[in-house]
């Protein structure tokens, strides 16, 4: 048997686990690396446990094992769909340590992910993607996943987060 498909058989998909935060963390890092974004990524053990763990969860995360080890993520949250009148899943992150892809395991975490989505009765699962990341984009076109050219991501951080905020007080 090909040595990919034997890791291909070796992943294990399981519900992250509070010892699982500190390797979170740390491909979350790697994946702000790979996006050309570490200047802007800034995670924390005890945040991300509070809220992936604490009384009131606001993400779920899946992590990938092969061998053993934890080679890959994939972070959620509910989003709502007013249109559907029903939650929907959204992936926020899907990472596969760059040593670890081909085998499989990025696959399945989004086979799984789209299990959660349908066991929770969501019509629809959503994400992201960065326009640059042709490996990701070929990789979601190969599952059926449809890239919409007509929605843009709109953002308010920092300064700007704070001046409309501002405003409503005024």
């Amino acid at each position: 048997m090909p040595a990919a498909a034997a890791a291909k058989i070796a992943t294990m998909i399981r519900a992250a686990q509070p010892a699982d935060v500190p390797h979170l963390v740390h491909m979350i890092r790697e994946l702000a690396r790979y996006e050309r974004l570490l200047d802007q990524c800034h995670p924390e053990d005890a945040r991300l446990q509070q809220h992936l763990f604490g009384e009131r969860p606001m993400c779920f995360a899946l992590v990938a094992e092969g061998d053993g080890a934890v080679v890959g993520f994939a972070l959620t949250y509910l989003s709502y769909s007013t249109f559907e009148t029903a939650p929907c899943l959204h992936l926020e992150d899907l990472f596969v340590l760059p040593e670890h892809r081909g085998n499989g395991h990025g696959l399945q975490l989004l086979r799984a992910v789209a299990q959660d989505a349908v066991r929770r009765g969501c019509p629809r699962l959503d994400w992201n993607v960065l326009d640059w990341n042709a490996p990701a984009i070929g990789f979601y076109h190969a599952q059926g996943a449809r890239l919409l050219a007509d929605w843009r991501t709109c953002r308010l951080d920092g300064d700007a987060l704070a001046a409309v905020a501002r405003a409503a007080d005024g």
